[in-house]
């Protein structure tokens, strides 16, 4: 096993379920924010089905786990545990990948604001609060924007769910990638594996316990659970003998579905737990399962059916476009219950609408808006650019 791990680190890696499951975890947020009721009323049938929908926060602590296992990655499959490249370079990459997109979407957002506003001030058209229920509002101040624009309202409670919420985990991220390489990798390679996870912990729970809940909109524990997929990714591929023998001899598929239970259990608030606990439990459970899936891989064993599902080409096309999902689909769900709002349609009829017409346009428009605003600045597809306008010349 070692060796196959050795030679590992030797060549280029491709997990491809790692995008067919950020792809599925995008879907997924898109049935969560949809909001099939009229006046807080839904038909039996749908309240049954919105049950399901009540596990959204999961799939955000998949993508913080994910992140932390993808940049560590090739940290943990280095020979000297530092990042390829200066640290520049790096925020040049993370910067390129998220932030185009990112502001595009706000301007989108504010554009669509000013046209309402303008439909108010000069028509009889007035915006329906109930009917644009959602993940989007035109309702905001100044200070929302310009704290959008830094990247920074996560960290105040009025502003990070306003014009667009879902974009709320994106400062958090953000925020986490600066982090990354100046404080988090220096303690790993000081301290260790164990050393990070508990340093990141109280720096999490310290605003929670000791600062009367500051910052608690940002939700500073996900340092933690970044951690937890750096954790993975460096039980994954270390050569250390401790970490060898942690991965050699856990049951991690087991672990991944133990955490999972105690996180949709503790979800449910019965206990009265906070919710970094269970989402604590839900962290351990995905870094856990990519450990597993990977180590399946590596030694090239038959695919589980959930490593078959992951790798279906539908999830992994998903994937390719989730992050344009994620930014966009808030605005269009809104659009969507607005216009089936006003239709003489029954109850199960409206929120079968929300939920089939708001899905298939989200999808739509996430991919038109992946071609047009995502892949232009994605780092593969300016190197093909790259290559083919030297070819040209």
């Amino acid at each position: 096993m070692t060796k196959i791990i050795e030679e590992s680190t030797k060549k280029r890696l491709h997990l491809p379920y790692l995008d067919g499951l950020r792809g599925l975890a995008s879907l997924y947020i898109v049935l969560v924010h949809i909001e099939p009721s009229i006046e807080g009323q839904l038909p039996i049938m749908w309240s049954l089905f919105g049950e399901t929908m009540k596990y959204g926060a999961f799939s955000v602590v998949i993508f913080i786990v994910l992140s932390g296992y993808v940049l560590m990655l090739p940290v943990a499959r280095s020979e000297n545990g530092q990042l390829s490249g200066s640290f520049m370079n790096y925020i040049k990459k993370r910067s390129r990948r998220i932030l185009p997109p990112y502001y595009i979407i706000l301007l989108i957002c504010l554009l669509l604001t000013a046209i309402i506003l303008g439909l108010e001030k000069f028509t009889d058209f007035q915006w329906n609060a109930e009917a644009g229920l959602g993940a989007f509002s035109p309702r905001f101040s100044l200070l929302d924007v310009l704290l959008k624009l830094l990247l920074v309202h996560n960290l105040d409670s009025n502003s990070y769910l306003t014009i667009n919420p879902p974009i709320w985990t994106v400062a958090t991220e953000w925020q986490i990638y600066f982090l990354f390489p100046l404080l988090l990798l220096p303690i790993w390679r000081r301290l260790g594996l164990f050393g990070i996870v508990i340093i990141t912990f109280l720096i999490g729970l310290t605003p929670l316990y000791l600062l009367n809940g500051l910052f608690e909109s940002a939700n500073p524990w996900f340092l933690c659970i970044f951690c937890l997929g750096m954790a993975a990714a460096d039980i994954g591929f270390s050569q250390k003998p401790k970490l060898v023998a942690i991965r050699n001899s856990l049951p991690w598929g087991w672990l991944a579905i133990i955490f999972t239970c105690l996180a949709v259990i503790t979800e449910w608030r019965r206990l009265g737990l906070h919710i970094w606990i269970n989402q604590t439990f839900a962290g351990l459970a995905f870094a856990c399962l990519f450990i597993s899936l990977t180590k399946s891989i590596i030694e090239d064993k038959k695919p589980s059916l959930i490593l078959r599902i992951l790798q279906h080409p539908l999830a992994i096309a998903l994937g390719t476009f989730s992050y344009s999902l994620y930014l966009t689909h808030g605005p269009v769900l809104v659009f969507v219950r607005y216009f089936l709002f006003y239709l003489p349609i029954s109850p199960d009829m409206f929120a079968a609408g929300c939920y089939l017409l708001g899905t298939v346009m989200s999808l739509i428009i996430a991919y038109w808006f992946y071609l047009f605003f995502e892949r232009p600045f994605m780092s593969n597809f300016l190197k093909k650019r790259k290559i083919k306008d030297a070819v040209i010349s």
